[in-house]
Formats: structure tokens, C-alpha cells, sequence
């Protein structure tokens, strides 16, 4: 999942509320100036032929009003969307940063946690995952929780399955090497790759098998699916870095320089 950048990459959805923001402001000026009788009593056909031509001339002649009134859109929207997303975190921090079932890695007593929803198939994720350790392995104070949150069909189920069972057949030793090979994994994970990397593990290949699919699995795909849907998450990689009840939603890739900047900000 990536971000929008460019705010002109979205225009065409975006230029038609900064149109009516700029036909707005035409209007008030224009009813500003105009009699009072005039501002009371109905608009004919041909004042309204005649405000539409003046608005277009004016539009024509200072097109730079279009693209401010996008920016200030994109502007005010980031900023309900942030309001929003603090509120989320406030609501959910519990089942956020403190479930049980999740795997907890690098500091567990530091100050600050970064939780990250990932699917093994997301090639963002597959991107972020170098980022993730470069940031946590830098900043000795970052508790770090990972989220198993297949989004992307079969394949993905199966591999979060076995992430799952690793932890809980095994250590969080064995689900960090799961982990880390699931990331890089080239090709079909098959009931064959499932049986081998467990053996590889150190883990039982027919229990891990068999409890791929058990009611425990099932319980905690479920609870982060129903966590992801309260939180807006649709997308992969997702992360929520923050501390107590507070935090941000990070949606999106993003390097570890940039994580290390938000860390900086929320520790103040």
C-alpha cells in the first residue's frame, strides 16, 4: 500500500469539490457586491447565464485558484483524517499494544511500540520488512508487535496460519525465523513447504499441520481481522506507533529514517 504523493495524481477526483469551493468563493464575492434587492429577490436565467460566464472568465484568468483550493482541501481533509485516526487508536489501544496472541520482539519494556499489520504476499510489506529491523535494531527503546493480517487471498491465509502455529507450538524464537522466512519465501506455500520449514524450525511438521487450522489459529486471524475493520485498516503494511492509550496510524510503507522521525515527535 502506498501513499499519495502527488496531489495532482488525484485531481480528477479531487477537482471538483475544489471546483465548487472556488465557484463558492466567485459567488460570496459576487453577491457581496451586488445590491441588496438583487441579493433577496430570485436569480433569473439570464443572471445566472451571466454569473456562470463571470465565473469562467474568472477562473480562466486565475487558474492558480483551482490548485489552491485543492492543496487546502488535501490540507484539511489530512487533518480530520489524522484527528480521526488518534481517536481509533485511543478507543482500541488495548487490543492494539497489549493483545495475547501476538509476538512481542525488541524491547519489550520500551517506551514506545511499533505495530505492524502485515500479509506475507504484500510485496510492501516484503519492502517495509529490512526497514522494520534497521529502525528497531537503531533505537534500542522500540517494542515491536506483529500482526498477522492476510488480505490477499489463499495464499496468504496459509502462510499467516503457520506464522500463528509457530508461536504457539513454539517459541518466539521459532516464529521470528518463521517470520523472516516467510517474508522471503519465492513461490507456492504448499502443505510440502508448511511440513519442511517446521522441520527446519525445530518443529513438529504433522502437529504444526494439524493445528493450522485448529479453533486457536482461527481465534486470533479473527480478532485481528475485527481489530483491522474498527481501526479503517484495508491495506498492508499498517503500522500504529505510540505508547499508554495514545498514537499514530502509519499507513503505508514507510522507511526506517521516517519511523525514527515520528518516534522523535511522539517522545517529544
Amino acid at each position: 500500500m502506498s501513499r499519495l504523493s502527488n496531489p495532482f495524481v488525484a485531481l480528477p477526483t479531487i477537482l471538483p469539490t475544489a471546483l465548487t469551493t472556488s465557484l463558492s468563493l466567485a459567488a460570496a464575492l459576487f453577491l457581496s457586491t451586488a445590491p441588496l434587492a438583487a441579493q433577496t429577490a430570485p436569480a433569473t436565467d439570464a443572471e445566472r447565464a451571466a454569473f456562470g460566464e463571470a465565473v469562467r472568465a474568472y477562473l480562466l484568468d486565475n487558474p492558480e485558484v483551482i490548485f489552491e483550493a485543492v492543496a487546502e482541501f488535501e490540507r484539511r481533509t489530512a487533518e480530520a483524517q489524522s484527528g480521526m485516526d488518534a481517536t481509533l487508536v485511543e478507543i482500541n489501544a488495548d487490543d492494539i499494544y497489549h493483545d495475547s496472541h501476538s509476538y512481542v520482539g525488541g524491547n519489550p519494556d520500551g517506551d514506545l511500540t511499533l505495530v505492524e499489520f502485515m500479509d506475507y504476499q504484500c510485496s510492501f510489506c516484503r519492502r517495509a520488512y529490512p526497514q522494520v529491523v534497521d529502525f528497531i535494531e537503531g533505537d534500542s527503546n522500540i517494542r515491536l508487535v506483529i500482526k498477522e493480517f492476510p488480505i490477499l487471498g489463499p495464499q496468504s491465509e496459509v502462510m499467516s496460519r503457520f506464522a500463528v502455529t509457530a508461536l504457539q507450538l513454539g517459541s518466539d524464537a521459532q516464529y521470528l525465523e518463521g517470520h523472516e522466512r516467510l517474508v522471503a519465501w519465492d513461490g507456492d506455500f504448499s502443505q510440502a513447504s508448511a511440513r519442511l520449514l517446521a522441520d527446519e524450525l525445530g518443529l513438529d511438521p504433522e502437529a504444526v499441520l494439524a493445528h493450522m487450522n485448529s479453533a486457536e489459529v482461527d481465534a486470533v486471524l479473527q480478532e485481528n481481522r475485527a481489530l483491522a475493520q474498527r481501526l479503517q485498516i484495508s491495506g498492508t503494511p499498517t503500522f500504529v506507533m505510540g505508547a499508554g492509550a495514545a498514537g499514530e496510524l502509519l499507513r503505508g510503507f514507510m522507511p526506517a529514517d521516517q519511523m525514527s522521525e515520528i518516534a522523535a515527535q511522539l517522545r517529544g
